[in-house]
């Protein structure tokens, strides 16, 4: 069974969920040198209040939950001629950003392209996609997480989605006919937020269940199928216009209208918010090759197995790939496995690629041990 995250709509802009806030000091933002952003210290602020966020029915005695971050992934061709896809892994973006960048502990940063046409759209988001995103002079810099921060932080992402389509429309080098679905996930303190546009998929494990943090932007779904409709494009066997089995995208500008006008291919994302706690054990991303065999609740199964067995990210995202190839996936295939916990439900350290070993010394052993220790 599949939980999905409650939401709840706001206009044209994406889908969101009620969050929590987790409050600590604002320190002044600088620049970043790493990845030449400049901004004033009076842009940056963006008139971030400094209040706290109150948490509900909270004891302030009792510390506030603040997850663990590690993370691995693995890619595979699947049946396919050629490699299409690309994606991002940071675990530690302050790091990435440089240590003048201001943000909330922990912060991290996760992304899947899954390119058609060619690679050149993916290959091109991934490379510029920490840039767009951070060098939007809105995004904010502070180490506090409060409605504000999420409101433009969520701003921030939309538009770098949407800059990013532009600038694949503005490159002569890429082809109009390459183009690329879109997810991100960025990780604020508690906050979890996913910004999707196409059929990747994000699925948050909270106590053994799937929580889905995106929806598949696909034809067969209705509202995108209403909307694509009352944009004057259509539904042909499945495929939008006849030719794109997904309904948003970045590129594929020969399908889109000039800039400004109503097009049926979109590259908007939807986005999805929710707070960590400490039933949350793993987030799972990975593209329609994944999702086309698997449910998001059997792939949270096969990544839980492969946790409890050896701890390892990395050897669990390669299992999820394996298990979609061995159930006959006919598409290009990435998986990238983000955990928080670093311990079971039980208490024990997860070993992550060897096993303990243990021994005992019988009494009599342990007897001359200690007469050759004192001599």
């Amino acid at each position: 069974m599949v939980a999905e995250a409650e939401v709840v709509f706001q206009q044209s802009l994406p889908v969101v969920l009620d969050i929590d806030g987790v409050t600590s000091t604002v320190v002044s933002p600088l620049s970043s040198p790493k990845l030449g952003i400049r901004r004033s210290a009076a842009s940056v602020s963006g008139g971030l209040s400094t209040s706290p966020v109150q948490e509900d029915d909270c004891d302030s005695t009792i510390p506030v939950y603040i997850p663990t971050i590690r993370s691995g992934s693995y890619a595979d061709i699947g049946p396919k001629r050629s490699m299409e896809d690309e994606h991002i892994c940071v675990d530690d973006l302050s790091s990435q950003l440089g240590c003048l960048f201001q943000l909330p502990k922990p912060s991290a940063f996760y992304a899947v392209f899954d390119g058609h046409g060619g690679s050149e759209a993916a290959t091109y988001v991934k490379q510029n996609a920490i840039r767009l995103l951070f060098e939007d002079d809105n995004f904010p810099q502070t180490s506090e997480v409060n409605s504000v921060y999420v409101e433009q932080v969520k701003s921030s992402l939309r538009n770098a989605f949407l800059q990013a389509d532009l600038a694949l429309a503005e490159d002569c080098s890429i082809s109009s006919s390459s183009g690329t679905t879109a997810l991100a996930a960025l990780i604020s303190g508690r906050l979890l937020m996913v910004a999707n546009a196409g059929d990747c998929r994000a699925v948050l494990c909270r106590k053994g269940k799937a929580i889905e943090m995106s929806h598949d932007h696909r034809p067969i779904n209705l509202p995108e199928r209403r909307r694509v409709e009352e944009s004057g494009g259509v539904i042909e066997d499945g495929y939008l216009n006849g030719e794109l089995s997904v309904t948003r995208a970045l590129g594929d500008w020969d399908m889109k209208r000039p800039h400004g006008s109503n097009s049926p291919l979109i590259s908007e994302p939807e986005i999805k918010q929710i707070t960590l706690t400490e039933e949350d054990e793993f987030l799972v991303i990975g593209c329609d090759g994944i999702w086309d065999v698997l449910t998001s609740q059997e792939a949270v199964s096969v990544v839980k197995r492969g946790l409890n067995r050896h701890g390892d990210p990395t050897r669990c995202a390669r299992e999820l790939v394996m298990e979609a190839l061995r159930l006959n996936t006919f598409d290009n295939l990435t998986a990238v496995v983000v955990c928080f916990v670093t311990v079971d439900r039980e208490g024990e350290a997860v070993v992550p690629l060897e096993k303990k070993r243990c021994c005992s010394l019988t009494p009599e052993a342990f007897r001359s041990l200690r007469n050759l220790l004192d001599g």
